[in-house]
């Protein structure tokens, strides 16, 4: 109790005016969650966890944003992950690489930044660990990671954001010779498989996933296609382009920043007219049921404002309004202070154990929150990107 009182005292004592977003919003959810195992509704239960994952690495980008003034955000996300890696690197915390999840890469991203930060050898060999992992993910017959092993042939956009930014820092910053330009290829190789097999002529947007075999009862004839454009599924598509690019460099990158930026005209004109945002299926704006969706919303406007600010995209006043609707939309503040992101869908997919459909009625119809990690983490990303415009 007596560090929850602490961390709130501070979490609110810092949300001020003068503070950017991106420190509010991170304050916020530690005033909100005590410690990191109180990420999204965990109720203190140490689980490996990509949501965690997700949201540490932005309250620490949070960190290192300010100026690393404030060493509570270190210690509060490294806590979480001193506590889920044992002294020999193992990942606790339920994780099992027999699984072959991709979701399970995604807090592996947070690792580089902690190890740099504490000097923790054991952050450098759960890294390790994970690029075991992708090494021996399954693929499909062109080449194309599973999105899990319970999803035999399925590429999921969400699974680039999964695993691609891992991948590339871990292959920048530990490999160098063949093994170094085998990976580069393979990463573009990812991005490619996915545009192509998930692109909608119609609309010039990608549809939520692609299923190789064609046998699950959500993909369409001949293409293997689901049904929609689902607003989330894109945004971390669109992140994880814009990471990678900057991670990789333009010069191993042109194929990449072309797929960014067709995406970037699309979304612009499939946005909902009055308010230049975006709808939680984005093929059906305006539709009866259909809503403005906030973790979209918040990744898109990071997408834009990043590409801007690393050079690979040029409107750097669309970014910045779209950034400005996207606060005005959604983000609100409460009578303690804290900063709230309001309207964010909790969680969609495709098959599994609820047979999810994918089609217009299921995404319409799951649950609706606030304050969701897959929204907290990139609306301060957007912030953060947003303050370098």
């Amino acid at each position: 109790m007596k560090k929850l009182l602490i961390i709130t005292a501070l979490a609110l004592t810092a949300c001020t005016a003068e503070a950017p977003l991106y420190l509010e919003v991170a304050r916020s959810e530690m005033s909100r969650c005590p410690e990191g195992s109180y990420i999204d509704s965990q109720n203190g239960n140490l689980k490996w966890n990509y949501t965690t994952g997700l949201e540490l690495k932005a309250l620490l980008d949070a960190y290192s944003a300010a100026g690393s003034r404030d060493d509570s955000i270190l210690k509060y996300a490294d806590a979480w992950y001193d506590a889920v890696i044992d002294s020999a690197g193992a990942i606790g915390g339920k994780y099992k690489k027999s699984n072959y999840s991709l979701d399970h890469i995604c807090p592996g991203n947070t690792l580089f930044d902690l190890y740099e930060l504490t000097g923790k050898e054991k952050y450098r060999k759960a890294m390790d660990s994970l690029y075991v992992q992708l090494r021996e993910q399954p693929r499909n017959a062109e080449g194309g990671f599973w999105h899990k092993k319970i999803y035999p042939g399925q590429m999921w956009l969400d699974g680039l954001y999964m695993a691609e930014p891992f991948y590339a820092r871990y292959t920048m910053s530990y490999l160098d010779g063949t093994e170094k330009q085998d990976n580069i290829k393979d990463i573009i190789h990812q991005f490619s498989l996915a545009y192509e097999h998930c692109y909608d002529p119609a609309t010039g947007l990608l549809r939520h996933a692609w299923d190789a075999d064609g046998s699950m009862f959500w993909s369409a004839p001949r293409t293997g296609q689901s049904a929609h454009a689902w607003g989330r599924a894109l945004g971390w598509y669109c992140m994880a382009l814009v990471d990678v690019i900057d991670i990789l460099g333009q010069e191993n990158s042109r194929e990449l920043v072309e797929i960014l930026c067709s995406l970037f005209r699309s979304l612009r004109e499939n946005a909902d007219p009055l308010t230049g945002l975006w709808f939680q299926v984005l093929d059906r704006p305006g539709e009866e049921g259909n809503y403005l969706e906030a973790t979209c919303c918040a990744m898109f406007s990071y997408a834009l404002s990043k590409a801007v600010n690393i050079g690979v995209y040029s409107d750097r006043r669309y970014a910045a309004e779209v950034y400005r609707k996207t606060v005005r939309q959604f983000v609100t503040r409460d009578s303690q202070g804290l900063v709230n992101l309001e309207r964010c869908c909790e969680v969609a997919g495709l098959g599994g154990k609820d047979n999810r459909s994918g089609d217009y009625d299921y995404y319409i119809h799951e649950r609706v929150r606030a304050n969701d990690p897959k929204g907290i983490g990139p609306l301060i990303w957007a912030s953060i990107e947003s303050e370098k415009l």
